[in-house]
């Protein structure tokens, strides 16, 4: 006989109150008809809309499912530490509210984790739904992420997966606050493999990562996990400055050769405000770096719970 397994699914949502009401019903009776012990944990992150009654609704209904409310909007990568230090399971699975990963898919990766896998991350297999802009800077951050030592991170890979419980405590391990989770989930390591599929359209509302934020959250990965952008200050530092002194010697032997007028004010002004715009972006991308260090020197937690409702598993399921 099969040894009973205890799961856990942790939902981030911001103002997802339609989603989660088609999202729960299926994927309670998917947990169900695996013959496990679960928990669902939906941690919100600061919603404005009628989430709070709604979630109240389904922990009356359901004990397993736990409500997890924050005191204010943490961001995503809050949202999903918050579940995972709450939760309970051998196994955690992470997903999304807005029904773009089908719990349907979960049952395979429970399948690939029985024999041995630790991790299965779903990768998407197309992004032609989405924006040329958004295509062109995923690939591109991609391939500035693997420029860092000996981390790679799965591209076209997201949130959606599966982990073993030894995954799970090697990522609340970790002790930064500013976390980058798809940096951290490949950071651990771990036997890790990726299971493809095509996710369904979103069912209600709109996409919160707009491209503004999506550079300001390419730019935390960046920031947190390589230290290339540093190093190529310092290698342009490195070749201005040697141009610098071989323009520099070409006028003192122009005029010492030929006895040529100093002349050249527009190139003047030119070199000059060039320098000066690589000093304000060189002094931009070492503030990043500092920025970080003073978020994590400040040592304040990544998020503040307001609400919990609901049991979840208990220490004997959990076990």
């Amino acid at each position: 006989m099969p040894t009973l397994i205890s799961i856990s699914c942790i939902i981030p949502c911001l103002n997802e109150q339609d989603n989660l009401n088609a999202l729960l019903p299926e994927l309670l009776a998917m947990l169900q008809a695996q013959n496990c012990a679960y928990e669902i944990l939906v941690v919100d992150d600061g919603s404005t809309d009628a989430t709070p009654q709604t979630m109240r609704h389904w922990t009356s209904l359901h004990p397993q499912i736990i409500y997890l409310r924050l005191s204010r909007n943490f961001g995503k990568e809050a949202a999903l530490t918050a579940g995972l230090e709450a939760a309970q399971g051998q196994v955690v699975v992470c997903l999304d509210a807005d029904m773009q990963h089908p719990p349907s898919l979960i049952p395979a990766m429970l399948d690939r984790w029985r024999e041995g896998v630790q991790m299965i991350y779903a990768v998407r297999a197309t992004r032609e739904d989405e924006t040329l802009f958004k295509r062109v800077g995923t690939r591109v951050f991609y391939k500035l992420m693997r420029t860092s030592n000996g981390l790679h991170v799965p591209e076209n890979a997201g949130d959606f997966r599966l982990m073993d419980r030894a995954v799970v405590d090697a990522l609340l391990r970790l002790p930064e606050r500013d976390r980058f989770m798809k940096g951290l989930f490949a950071w651990v390591g771990f036997e890790a493999e990726a299971i493809s599929y095509t996710p369904p359209e979103r069912l209600y509302g709109s996409s919160r990562f707009k491209p503004i934020k999506l550079f300001r959250f390419a730019v935390d990965g960046l920031t947190a996990f390589t230290t290339w952008p540093l190093r190529l200050l310092s290698i342009m530092g490195l070749v201005l400055s040697m141009l610098s002194f071989a323009y520099g010697l070409y006028i003192v032997l122009s005029s010492w050769m030929f006895g040529d007028p100093v002349r050249g004010w527009p190139t003047l002004i030119t070199v000059v405000l060039f320098f000066a715009g690589v000093n304000l972006i060189s002094i931009g991308v070492v503030g990043e770096y500092v920025a970080r260090i003073f978020t994590e020197v400040k040592g304040r937690p990544v998020y503040l719970l307001r609400d919990r409702q609901g049991r979840g598993l208990s220490d004997s399921e959990a076990s």
